[in-house]
């Protein structure tokens, strides 16, 4: 494949890039930021690519990799190192333990309700709110992973609609 022909191909894809970037950044102005630095890593990168290869997946894959990179090094950033003796505002509770009347009602609502289920939808509910994985829960109870996935997204709908008055 010739550079122009490369060329082509990367600009032809732009539209689709550009969805794919609005897709993984939820932001107007950070998604052009992302099509050019993808862009440019293609560009920089054109020695790496194997002719009659899917270069979509591979422009892709330079998007989707340099995405998390700068989602990691964002995060990295924004770490935040307390000097003070002690580290006494990281320490600090952000919640002062206050139970209004009101959040305990509700969880002793919802306690019923998850209680009012049927065991074989209860049970794997219960199990992933302990912290089992999916694969765990459908060993444990000898499902298969996606019952397991789909019962307790049925759960999941069901306390939504029966406890409906508690959205915010």
């Amino acid at each position: 494949m010739t550079n122009m022909e490369f060329n082509a191909s990367l600009l032809s894809l732009k539209p689709k890039l550009m969805r794919f970037a609005m897709s993984l950044t939820s932001d107007r102005e950070r998604a052009p930021d992302l099509l050019q630095d993808t862009y440019l890593k293609a560009l920089m990168s054109r020695d790496k690519f194997v002719d009659f290869t899917n270069i979509k997946a591979w422009v892709f894959t330079i998007m989707k990799n340099t995405f998390i990179n700068n989602y990691r090094r964002r995060v990295k950033e924004n770490i935040i190192i307390d000097n003070t003796q002690d580290l006494y505002y990281i320490n600090q509770p952000s919640d002062k333990g206050y139970i209004s009347p009101e959040s305990s009602y509700s969880v002793e609502e919802i306690e019923m309700t998850i209680e009012s289920l049927r065991d074989e939808f209860k049970v794997p509910f219960r199990m992933y709110l302990d912290g089992f994985k999916y694969k765990e829960i459908a060993d444990e109870l000898g499902l298969k992973i996606g019952t397991v996935k789909s019962r307790i997204f049925f759960t999941r709908q069901r306390l939504m609609q029966v406890l409906k008055d508690y959205k915010e």
